[in-house]
C-alpha cells in the first residue's frame, strides 16, 4: 500500500496548499490513503465540521485531532456523526467521539487510524501506551487490518520516539505531531514499523509555528498577555511523510515530503 500522512494544517493557508495538492498527489502517487491531523485548521485552533468535510473532499481519508481538538465547540457534537474523525484515544472515559477508526479504502484494503497524545508538558492525559496497546490489540495488523496507523500528538521527542519503539513490528506507520517543525530522522525501525519523531506542520514558515511572528514575538520580549495569535497567511508549505509497505502491512520504503512555501522540496523518488 502507499501511505500519506500529512502534518498539523494551520490555518488558511494550511488548508489552501492541501487541497489544492493533494487530488494531484493522489493520482500522481497513486496513493492508497491520505491522513492529515487537522487540529489546527480553524484559524490555528481546532476544526470546524466544513473544514473537516473539506479535508475529506480533497482526497483525506483519515483526520486526526490532538490538544486543540475542542478549542472549536462545535467539534463536541460533529464528532461522533464522523466515523473518519478520531480524537486522542487517551482522553479521559465520557469524552465525545472515538480513538481509533477502521477505514474502508475503495482498493478494498482496511487501515487502522489511532490518535494519541502524550503527557510529558502537556497536561492531564491516560496513558497513552496502555491507550495504544488496547486499540491495536483489538485490531492487530495482518489479522484486523492491512495497515495500521499511529497519530502520537506530542510535545517530547522523547515520549514520541519511546511510542515507535514500543508499537514496532505492530504498526505500518508511527508519526510525531505538535511541535510543527518536521524532523530529519523518518527511518524504518528493525521490526518494519515506519517512523519520524516529528512530520512538521502544513502552514506559512514563515511565521512562529504558524502564527504572525509579532504577537508570539512580543510576548517572549514582554512576558506579558496580548493579542490572540492569528495564523499566518504566507505561501505555505504541505510537509508529511510516505510510506509503502508490503503484503504484511510492514513498511518497506519511507520519505519525507515538503511542497511550497519556505521549505526546501522533498519527494519520495521510489514513486
Amino acid at each position: 500500500m502507499r501511505l500519506l500522512f500529512v502534518g498539523d494544517v494551520v490555518g488558511r493557508a494550511g488548508r489552501d496548499v492541501f487541497t489544492r495538492e493533494i487530488p494531484r498527489l493522489r493520482e500522481r502517487w497513486r496513493l492508497d490513503c491520505v491522513i492529515v491531523n487537522g487540529e489546527n485548521a480553524a484559524g490555528g485552533f481546532g476544526l470546524t465540521e466544513a473544514i473537516c468535510d473539506e479535508f475529506l473532499a480533497a482526497g483525506a481519508d483519515g483526520v486526526t485531532l490532538g490538544n486543540h481538538a475542542w478549542d472549536q465547540r462545535e467539534a463536541l457534537v460533529f464528532i461522533d456523526r464522523q466515523p473518519r474523525l478520531v480524537r486522542p484515544a487517551n482522553f479521559n472515559r465520557g469524552t465525545p467521539g472515538r480513538g481509533a477508526t477502521l477505514i474502508d479504502l475503495p482498493s478494498g484494503h482496511r487501515v487502522l487510524l489511532v490518535n494519541l497524545i502524550g503527557r510529558v508538558f502537556m497536561g492531564l492525559a491516560r496513558d497513552p501506551f496502555a491507550a495504544a496497546e488496547r486499540e491495536i490489540e483489538a485490531c492487530p495488523l495482518g489479522r484486523g487490518c492491512d495497515a495500521v496507523i499511529v497519530d502520537f500528538h506530542a510535545e517530547a521527542s522523547s515520549e514520541k520516539q519511546a511510542m515507535g519503539w514500543f508499537l514496532d513490528g505492530r504498526a505500518s506507520l508511527v508519526v510525531g505531531t505538535h511541535t510543527h517543525a518536521p524532523t530529519a530522522d523518518h527511518r524504518i525501525l528493525p521490526g518494519g514499523t515506519g517512523f519520524m519523531t516529528d512530520v512538521g506542520m502544513t502552514g506559512d514558515y514563515q511565521s512562529v509555528i504558524g502564527m504572525e511572528k509579532e504577537e508570539p514575538l512580543r510576548r517572549f520580549l514582554e512576558s506579558t498577555p496580548g493579542a490572540r495569535f492569528e495564523p499566518a497567511q504566507g505561501p505555505a508549505t504541505l510537509c508529511g511523510v510516505a510510506v509503502e509497505t508490503g503484503a504484511d502491512g510492514k513498511a518497506t520504503r519511507i520519505a519525507p515530503v515538503r511542497l511550497g512555501g519556505a521549505l526546501s522540496e522533498a519527494v519520495p523518488d521510489f514513486w
